[in-house]
């Protein structure tokens, strides 16, 4: 089916309406990247970020400005050039990173939190259509269990604190990573969630899981670690028993209006809350495809968690008169990669027969969307790729003259 995208030209303000954006904010602890065997795991990875498609993905265990540039030319750009890093510190310990969409967002900065064990950084980006600021913490606190580092994980937290208690309040900001939590008894658990008098710095959790995660059948939808029940590559092991990576949001994204969380998008992707104790690709696994379940077992000891979250803009609105393309144009389909559909928009400045073709990575032409004349305007139309293999694939515009031909990635 076609789809006819009606423009508007905007005269003066008569109303200001709202837009409303959805953002996948998605964190991984990579175990130990780049280490030695990326020619290994790459694949897995490439199968994990394709099927999730964050808009933002902050990792941890990064070890090099080396491993930030092989993640995203083998990994994150495999397919096509969406993401962009941002600026990484080589700090004590193995780091924090992140990949943003270019066509979403723009990067402002990286200030490293510094604390006895490994920084946690402050990312902060714009949303391009909102223009929001938004500050990412990343962190991945001490490890392993025991009074000791229980007080290290929160003296950790002291520092995050000091900082987002200092920001103006209904600020937009997030913590995520890899905490090593064991229950929400935790003393640094407690200090994030603290509410305290003369500031707005505390997180809160879109998850009520009072009492001892580890081991707890009640929680096991939630736990991310450990993927695998056997020891290689250097992982964790004994399979799915803890809740170690989480994503809390500020006092000013649980309000409403601006950026919101987007209730009940908690994921920690690939655990369908039957793998207990078990690794996360022992079949069946209902949550994915095996494909990617296999994937999240090779490439990391963690599970990926994503939110979403809602970017709300004003816009002017008036109905007065319409406005046509001024030419031909052909837009990057999306998602891309598509697992399996994707979306080809186009513009058309006058009637004219138009044509969307597919072809193969062989030039071969698979399947005709459109042929038919259209008035001028905005078009899309969606393309389902379900009885077609992953791969390399290209659509083309005729119209006329003019013809147009961009890439696409299936992805399953």
């Amino acid at each position: 089916m076609i789809y006819k995208i009606t423009k508007t030209l905007i005269l003066f303000f008569i109303y200001i309406g709202l837009s409303h954006a959805q953002v996948k904010i998605t964190s991984y602890n990579l175990l130990g990247y780049p280490g030695t065997d990326t020619t290994i795991r790459h694949p897995y990875y490439r199968t994990v970020i394709s099927s999730i498609n964050p808009d933002i993905l902050v990792v941890q265990e990064m070890a090099s400005q080396a491993g930030v540039n092989g993640f995203l030319n083998g990994v994150m750009n495999y397919y096509g050039n969406f993401y962009s890093p941002g600026i990484f510190i080589d700090g004590p310990d193995t780091d924090n990173g992140i990949y943003y969409k270019t066509s979403l967002f723009i990067f402002l900065s990286n200030t490293p939190i510094h604390t006895a064990l490994r920084d946690i950084n402050e990312f902060k980006v714009v949303h391009i259509t909102t223009h929001d600021t938004l500050r990412i913490y990343s962190v991945h606190l001490k490890a392993s269990t025991g009074t000791a580092n229980e007080l290290a994980r929160a003296a950790e937290v002291d520092s995050l604190r000091k900082v987002t208690n200092a920001l103006p309040p209904n600020s937009y900001f997030i913590v995520c990573g890899d905490f090593n939590f064991y229950s929400a008894n935790e003393p640094a658990y407690q200090k994030l969630l603290q509410i305290t008098a003369g500031n707005d710095g505390n997180f809160n959790d879109p998850l009520n899981m009072p009492g001892n995660w580890q081991d707890n059948p009640a929680y096991s939808a939630y736990h991310t670690q450990s993927t695998r029940v056997r020891s290689f590559g250097g992982g964790a092991t004994g399979g799915l028993d803890d809740r170690f990576d989480l994503i809390l949001y500020s006092n000013g994204i649980k309000n409403p209006g601006g950026i919101t969380y987007v209730t009940n998008s908690l994921t920690p992707y690939g655990n369908d809350g039957n793998h207990l104790n078990d690794s996360i690709n022992q079949p069946p696994n209902t949550a994915v495809s095996q494909a990617v379940a296999n994937a999240l077992h090779y490439s990391s000891d963690h599970l990926p968690v994503y939110e979403l979250f809602t970017f709300t803009s004003s816009v002017s609105i008036n109905l007065l008169n319409s406005i046509e393309p001024p030419t031909f144009k052909l837009y990057p389909n999306y998602p891309n990669p598509a697992n399996p559909t994707t979306n080809i928009k186009f513009d058309i400045p006058k009637i004219s027969l138009i044509k969307i073709k597919i072809f193969d990575i062989l030039g071969k032409e698979i399947a005709t969307l459109v042929n038919e004349n259209l008035n001028a305007g905005s078009y899309s139309v969606n393309w389902s790729a379900s009885n077609y293999p992953s791969g390399v694939y290209f659509y083309r515009l005729e119209a006329e003259s003019f013809t147009d031909t961009k890439r696409l990635v299936i992805v399953k």
